[in-house]
């Protein structure tokens, strides 16, 4: 049996077992993928861009669909669930942090960040006051006013992690969080990212294609055609 399934045994927060992407083209990104990750886990994927690392995240997050295989998160098997079920899912178990920050340009930073919670229906008073905290814990609760137009790259990955983490996910994908910043903030960025995640215990899947980001990880994987092999 493949190593990435015998390291952990019973119901883990992500797995992910015999996946096959094919895109438009008839180009395989990869087949027989598979990996777990348990609570409080740092998995990292490398792979030169192209490899197929924002497209795993995106079949993780349910954001896109697999040719095959079967993602499995809290045991439930994605492929199986409806639209508005894989939303509901999506929403409670995961905090994504998008390479591009994905903040809405007319909201403040204090109504960017819980946009998870109110999704999931969190009182406006409770939402607001968990964003406060999460702001602070980046370092931005001065800037809660500012809109994303008034920070610099560094700061919108710090506002983008705190609205990933806000409402507590199971589960946490980071897209090359550090690709557009200088090695200082990076550095910085990531020691942010890591003790707050480690800390909620989380299961964390970063995809990168920088060696010294995925240094922070447990476990580093190359994304290959064939699957994952230990880098």
């Amino acid at each position: 049996m493949n190593e990435l399934m015998t390291i952990h045994a019973g119901t883990m927060p992500l797995r992910v077992s015999g996946l096959c992407k094919t895109v438009p083209g008839g180009r395989v990104l990869f087949t027989g993928l598979q990996f777990v990750v348990a609570p409080g886990e740092f998995v990292a994927i490398m792979g030169e861009s192209g490899a197929g690392k924002s497209t795993l995240l995106n079949l993780v997050a349910g954001l896109d669909s697999a040719d095959a295989g079967e993602i499995s998160i809290q045991g439930q098997a994605v492929g199986t669930l409806s639209d508005d079920e894989r939303t509901a899912l999506r929403r409670r178990h995961i905090g994504f942090v998008f390479q591009a920050f994905h903040l809405l340009p007319h909201l403040t930073l204090a109504q960017n960040v819980p946009l998870p919670l109110a999704l999931l229906g969190v009182v406006a008073s409770d939402a607001l006051r968990r964003s406060g905290t999460m702001l602070a814990e980046v370092g931005l609760h001065k800037r809660d006013r500012d809109y994303p137009r008034e920070l610099s790259g560094g700061e919108l990955q710090r506002v983008a992690i705190a609205r990933a983490l806000v409402h507590g996910p199971s589960i946490i994908l980071a897209d090359e969080p550090t690709g557009n910043l200088d090695p200082e903030t990076a550095e910085r960025i990531l020691e942010l990212f890591c003790n707050r995640a480690r800390r909620s215990g989380a299961s964390v899947v970063l995809v990168t294609h920088s060696p010294i980001a995925a240094a922070v990880a447990d476990r580093k994987y190359l994304l290959r055609k064939s699957g994952l092999i230990p880098a």
